[in-house]
């Protein structure tokens, strides 16, 4: 080893005594990021640069014990190169389990590694559950700050865990007068950890409503935001009639969910964060993309 090697290892509360929960600066930089997306100041993985990773997935009949399922959705591997005032590379690496709550443990554990992209040298090691789920919530924010209603006041969450908790921080950060949230849940438990997290760190929040059906949570908001954990099973997906949806509300979609086909070729604008990864999604995973990739960017045609 080369003595002149050497990076910093950052656990998560370094993270946070680095600002990582800071959202309105995290909006801001995915905004940045945004942009230098936009303009092709970047590589990322495949052949056609735009890969989102690298996905591990364990056969259904795997002739050694070691490649069997447990119940493992998967290992992902998410590496990039960005140009812009970043002029960085870096990975996402992190394994998915359904099953880790049981466990007590989240269901994505995620590591970040930057390297110089000139050298190849490491950086910085870090937790990075935080970071993840901080730019998870961000673009959204991005998105609201240009496409919500300028006086919304009320958003609803369908998803209530933790993309749902950064999703709310970033839409409170660029909308003033956001006052009243809408949940659906499926268990007590996040409904609960997700009123608590709005009480501690949302006092803009002044209603909290716990609704019993999406059609409630949906009807009346000026933001609809899905962050629910789904399967491989389109039918399993939370669905949405475009007759609920109030005319010029904003529907942000970390996560999936189905929507009749006259509604998203006819009644909306489908607005998407990078379109060339939606594009190496559909020639990496041919068509039908969207019961693989889960997200509403992938919908050609009528798979709902």
């Amino acid at each position: 080893m080369d003595s002149k090697i050497d990076f910093l290892y950052l656990s998560e509360p370094d993270m946070i005594k680095a600002g990582v929960k800071d959202m309105k600066q995290c909006v801001d930089v995915m905004e940045d990021l945004l942009i230098t997306l936009y303009k092709g100041d970047y590589v990322m993985g495949g052949q056609n640069h735009n890969s989102h990773g690298c996905m591990i997935t364990f056969p259904d009949h795997p002739d050694f014990r070691g490649c069997r399922r447990t119940q493992t959705t998967g290992v992902h591997g998410n590496a990039g190169i960005s140009g812009g005032k970043y002029q960085m590379a870096g990975m996402k690496w992190y394994g998915s389990n359904v099953e880790n709550k049981k466990k007590g443990l989240p269901r994505s554990i995620l590591m970040m590694m930057l390297n110089d992209k000139d050298t190849g040298a490491p950086l910085a090691l870090m937790s990075a559950n935080l970071v993840s789920a901080y730019r998870t919530g961000g673009i959204p924010g991005v998105g609201a700050k240009y496409l919500a209603r300028k006086d919304a006041k009320v958003a609803s969450v369908i998803g209530p865990g933790v993309m749902g908790k950064t999703s709310l921080a970033a839409f409170v950060s660029v909308c003033p007068q956001l006052d009243t949230v809408k949940i659906k849940g499926r268990g007590k438990k996040s409904l609960d950890s997700f009123v608590a997290f709005i009480k501690e760190e949302l006092p803009q929040i002044k209603d909290i409503q716990i609704c019993e059906t999406v059609e409630e949570a949906v009807r009346d908001s000026d933001i609809i935001s899905f962050t629910t954990t789904v399967r491989d099973d389109v039918s399993s997906f939370p669905y949405i009639n475009g007759e609920w949806i109030k005319k010029g509300a904003l529907i942000s979609m970390p996560s999936a969910a189905r929507f009749d086909d006259e509604f998203l070729v006819n009644n909306c604008k489908l607005v998407v964060d990078n379109s060339k990864l939606y594009e190496a999604w559909e020639e990496e995973y041919p068509y039908p993309t969207y019961p693989q990739m889960q997200i509403i960017g992938t919908n050609y045609g009528s798979e709902t």
